[in-house]
């Protein structure tokens, strides 16, 4: 009989081990959530004239324009904002990854990071080098230039 109490400990032992191994990797989640869920990107066009927000995986929550902007020719305007838009998504994209891989990568042994860079080096055709550093932006250095709170991308009638 004490060999099936012994043996039972044992299992018992792993079971509680196994627990602690699943807290253990799982304890950052709920940071990690609230880390994903925080996340902001903000992206400037190379003239300053468009301004895109994205966040978590990827969704844009703003694009302003200066009025320099609306003065270009529509096929540029197009072209200003399909570049700085994917700029913003994919360091958003990227933001994320690395926000996982912190929390949880080593845990499950993931590279997140890592995966998402090759897909975009592949989907934008550059090199991994190329792609924009994921440094979070300096909100400090701003001017009234950048200042696009009263600016909309819709032509108003009234106007």
């Amino acid at each position: 009989m004490s060999a099936d109490v012994e043996r039972l400990a044992a299992e018992f032992a792993k079971f509680q081990s196994k627990i602690q191994d699943a807290e253990l990797r799982f304890s950052g989640v709920g940071e990690m959530q609230d880390q994903v869920a925080r996340l902001e990107v903000v992206a400037t066009s190379s003239d300053r004239t468009v301004r895109v927000v994205a966040g978590a995986g990827g969704a844009v929550t703003d694009i302003q324009l200066t009025p320099d902007a609306v003065r270009q020719p529509a096929p540029a305007l197009a072209a200003t904002i399909m570049a700085t838009l994917r700029e913003a998504v994919a360091e958003a994209v990227r933001r994320q990854a690395d926000i996982v891989d912190e929390a949880v990568g080593a845990g499950f042994g993931l590279n997140t990071a890592d995966q998402v860079r090759q897909a975009q080096v592949e989907a934008l055709g550059t090199a991994v080098d190329e792609l924009p550093s994921h440094s979070k932006p300096d909100r400090s250095a701003r001017s009234d230039d950048d200042d696009f709170s009263q600016d909309t991308i819709y032509r108003h009638p009234w106007r």
